[in-house]
């Protein structure tokens, strides 16, 4: 299944799927989308934003400092690779952009749904990018989408806790 993704050679493979690729790399697109949220969606966009990004700094610390050391899964092989794809020396699984582009969206998803709704879609080109590249096996991009899923519900539930908290201390 990777060897016939990443040779796939439709033009909206060779283009779009990149594209998305390196809009996602280093987060980029999330924080401009988390700002745009926060400038202009009220308090409905910052909340959502807040969430968004706290639920994607989560998925990181799991895949990069936990999940990517306690495994050691090679890439897939270099011939695979189309070019200009990331194509990082450590851990192929689980692919850190995807679990930060789900976590992201499945952050925003509770507060605004319409607009995790268009971060799915970059959400996912970037996902199916990670395999298409070269740099990931479709397996490493499904711990991914647990990973950024995971990350999104622990985040929602402890904002749920805090807020209970707060009341709490608030009435004595």
């Amino acid at each position: 299944m990777t060897r016939r993704i990443a040779a796939w050679e439709s033009l909206w493979a060779r283009r779009a799927l990149p594209a998305a690729e390196a809009a996602v790399e280093w987060s980029r697109l999330w924080f401009v989308v988390a700002a745009s949220m926060s400038v202009w969606g009220g308090r409905r966009g910052r909340t959502a934003a807040a969430a968004g990004l706290t639920s994607l700094g989560v998925a990181q610390l799991a895949t990069n400092t936990v999940g990517k050391k306690l495994t050691s899964r090679s890439r897939p092989p270099k011939e695979w690779n189309r070019g200009g794809g990331d194509r990082p020396d450590s851990s192929s699984f689980p692919s850190g952009h995807t679990a930060a582009a789900v976590a992201f969206t499945a952050g925003v998803a509770p507060t605004w749904p319409k607009a995790a709704a268009a971060c799915a879609v970059p959400a996912g080109m970037a996902a199916l990018a990670r395999v298409h590249s070269g740099a990931h096996y479709p397996t490493d991009v499904a711990a991914g989408v647990a990973v950024g899923l995971s990350a999104a519900v622990l985040v929602r539930i402890g904002a749920r806790r805090m807020k209970r908290q707060v009341r709490r201390d608030e009435q004595h």
